[in-house]
Parts: C-alpha cells; sequence; structure tokens
C-alpha cells in the first residue's frame, strides 16, 4: 500500500496523552495539592499543545468548517410546497445511496480532522429504518471529539423515536413547522399529519423537564400569502415554553416555483413583531450562527432569522453538507460537488460497504491511525489521503459568498429534499 504523510493535525484533542502538570502549581506543593494538579493541565499547556485547525477542512478565506450536515435518505413523509416539486421526485437506485457503514466511516474521518457537530437531515432521516443504530454509531464519537449530535425533521414519526434517540447522544432538534392551523398545514405539506408534529414537540419539552437537554428549535419557512399573518402566533409559543423559533426567508431550489414576489423578507418579519411587541431586543449571536436572534423580555423562548436572500451570513460559514447519494458539497446553493461514495467504495470493487467489508477494508482503524498523526509523522493509508485531498480541494474552491437574489432563481441546483435541510 501506498503511503504519505499529512503535514497538519487534527484538533479534536488538544491535550497529549501524557498528562500535563499545571505550571501555576507551587514549587513544593502538599500531597493533595500534587494529586489535583497532575491530572488538570492550565490554560497556557493547552494553547501551547494545541493543533491547527485541519488545512483540509479550511478555505481560501480562513473559515473553518467544524459543522456536517449529513442527508441520510431521500425520502419524505410530507410534500412540503417549498422543498419537494409537486410531482416528487425521481428516487436513486439504492445502490447509490450511502450505507450506514460508509456514513460512520465519513463522520469519523471528519470528526478526526476538527468536526465537532454533525446533524443528520434527508428528506426526513427518521424514515430510514436504522436511523437509531447510526445515531448510536455516531454517538461513539463523542470519545473522539464529537461535541454536537442534532436532527432536522418534521417531527412526523419523531415522537416514537425520540428516547432511543436521546439515549444514543441526541443534543438538538430542529423541527419544520410552517404553520399552527391544521387545515393550512394539510395545503403547504400536501399531507395529514398536524398532530402528530404537535406530539414530537411536547415530547422533546417533556423529556427536557426531567434533564435531557435537547435544543428545540423550530423552523418556519415564511411565505407570502400563505403563512405570513401567522408570525406573532409562532413567537407567542415562546411565552412559557423553551422554544426557539426561527424564521427562514423562503429560497429557490428547483422545482420549488420560487418568485420573489413570495417572498416575505427578514425585515418585513421583524416589523410585523415589532408591531404587537415593541420591546423585542436583539440577542448577541455565536460567531457562526446562521440566526439573527431577538428576545421578547418576558419570554422563556427565543425568535431568530435566517436571512439567506437578504442579508447573508456566508463570511462565517462553517458548515459542509453531504448528499444522501454521497456527494460533498461546500455551499448549500452552489451548484459544484464532488463525490466521495466512489472514492470509499475503491476499495469493495466500487460496491456499497456493508458491515463485513467495513472490517475488512479496516476503514475504522485507518481514521484511528489518520486522527493521530504528530508533527514528527504518522502516515495514513492511500485512500484516506485521496478523500482529504478530495475535501480540501473543494473547501478550498469555496466563493467568498454565494450568488445574490436575481441570480439564484436562475442558477440550477437540486431540489431542497435532495440536498438535505
Amino acid at each position: 500500500m501506498i503511503y504519505r504523510r499529512i503535514l497538519r493535525n487534527p484538533i479534536w484533542n488538544i491535550y497529549p496523552k501524557s498528562q500535563l502538570r499545571n505550571t501555576s502549581s507551587t514549587a513544593n506543593p502538599t500531597p493533595t495539592e500534587s494529586l489535583s494538579n497532575k491530572h488538570i493541565p492550565s490554560r497556557l499547556d493547552a494553547l501551547r499543545s494545541a493543533k491547527p485547525f485541519s488545512e483540509f477542512l479550511t478555505d481560501n478565506f480562513n473559515r473553518q468548517h467544524d459543522y456536517l450536515r449529513i442527508s441520510v435518505t431521500e425520502r419524505c413523509n410530507l410534500r412540503c410546497v417549498y422543498c419537494m416539486p409537486e410531482d416528487g421526485i425521481e428516487l436513486s437506485p439504492p445502490a447509490r445511496l450511502l450505507t450506514s457503514p460508509e456514513i460512520v466511516y465519513l463522520s469519523s474521518l471528519f470528526v478526526a480532522q476538527g468536526v465537532t457537530k454533525i446533524r443528520l437531515t434527508g428528506g426526513e432521516p427518521t424514515v430510514r429504518k436504522d436511523i437509531v443504530p447510526l445515531m448510536q454509531d455516531l454517538g461513539k464519537l463523542r470519545q473522539n471529539g464529537l461535541r454536537e449530535l442534532c436532527l432536522t425533521t418534521n417531527g412526523i414519526s419523531l415522537h416514537r423515536k425520540l428516547d432511543a434517540m436521546a439515549e444514543a447522544g441526541l443534543t438538538g432538534v430542529n423541527l419544520s413547522l410552517d404553520t399552527l392551523d391544521p387545515f393550512q398545514f394539510q395545503i403547504m405539506t400536501r399531507r395529514n399529519g398536524f398532530e402528530a408534529v404537535m406530539k414530537s414537540i411536547n415530547r422533546v419539552l417533556d423529556m427536557n423537564k426531567v434533564g435531557a437537554n435537547i435544543k428545540l428549535k423550530i423552523n418556519c419557512v415564511i411565505m407570502r400569502g400563505m403563512n405570513d399573518r401567522e408570525i406573532v402566533p409562532f413567537v407567542e409559543l415562546g411565552r412559557e415554553k423553551a422554544i426557539e423559533v426561527r424564521f427562514i426567508e423562503y429560497m429557490p431550489f428547483d422545482g420549488n416555483k420560487w418568485n420573489q414576489g413570495k417572498m416575505f423578507s427578514y425585515k418585513e418579519m421583524l416589523s410585523t413583531i415589532r408591531e404587537k411587541y415593541p420591546t423585542l431586543e436583539k440577542v448577541v449571536d455565536h460567531k457562526s450562527d446562521t440566526s439573527k436572534t431577538y428576545h421578547v423580555p418576558g419570554f422563556v423562548g427565543r425568535v431568530g432569522f435566517i436571512t439567506s436572500m437578504t442579508h447573508n451570513f456566508c463570511g462565517t460559514c462553517n458548515r459542509l453538507r453531504i448528499t444522501s447519494d454521497g456527494n460533498l458539497k461546500v455551499c448549500l446553493f452552489g451548484n459544484t460537488e464532488v463525490s466521495l461514495r466512489d472514492v470509499i467504495r475503491r476499495g469493495n470493487g466500487g460496491n456499497p460497504i456493508d458491515k463485513q467489508a467495513m472490517r475488512e477494508l479496516r476503514l475504522l482503524e485507518t481514521v484511528e491511525s489518520a486522527a493521530r498523526l504528530s508533527d514528527e509523522g504518522r502516515l495514513v493509508s492511500e485512500r484516506e489521503c485521496a478523500i482529504l485531498d478530495i475535501i480540501g480541494a473543494a473547501v478550498k474552491r469555496k466563493k467568498e459568498k454565494h450568488a445574490g437574489m436575481g441570480q439564484l432563481e436562475n442558477m440550477k441546483n437540486r431540489p431542497m429534499i435532495l440536498i438535505g435541510g
């Protein structure tokens, strides 16, 4: 097997295996001080031993991509008007989609390079038959540096699987809900299911009362003339409930018949809320947040706005996407993709990799080897080099910002259902 050296180290473990002493300890510590300080490195020690962030996940604008979104299925049990064409989509043959071992392998490789957050999307991820075992396998990556394992879902069947997902390590749920009216729900989703969605929301809230600590956000795509009258009722969901409602500007994707007249802008949403709640105040956002966050004084919940169309947040983007058929997308609105699936399968004759093939190819073992590189020179196999080179080249091609509103509506892109929410 051919080998080559990777020069930059992953960041998932900032402490060396040999435990560091606290440099601020006294010259002659007491036995108690010696015991406690021996296992607690100082901040200075941590900074000195910290490894640089992966060059493969850093683009030419110095954006470090530590957040990976993985679509685990093309299927969905709803037909939302802004997501899926009215006549549906042509599903890929099963052999073209990533298997669970392939998803776990890619996730492990990205975590080894510094990814700390993984979000599973679809389609609708809960319709995947092995979604819970898959999450259990991904949850094990916490020992390698994964901090958050999240899910984007429509909530139809979430309540039936939520307990098992929480045990697997689920830390956050983004639940798509665009109306609080059961009849309007049928119009916007072309399906029934409103009561099931509300059951899932209440189940998350009940679990959080007993310590589940699952961050709950409700994503609401606002469309003029369809659900813009419900903005204030959505805000009022957070009066007594720990919910963050995030209003999303309607975005153009293949098959969703987007036009600017249907788009209700962030500033219009803000104005609508302030007519009822003039004391609405801004909350300090995290650097990489996609949402501009606000709070109504006295409310438990919060309100956010995802402003992709009128005020992009490209400058702090830290997200990468893997589609269900194994393509890497470095930008939601970019139409350039590269296949990671094909590189993984080279060692298996181009065939999908199941658990047995995963063991025979020693996929996880070679990822662990890559994750333990040192500046002195651990070596990594040709397969990981090939995949990391493809990832690195794609990330380096990422543009400073996506196209503007007038251009996006004319660009060829996948339907949202085939990208992953």
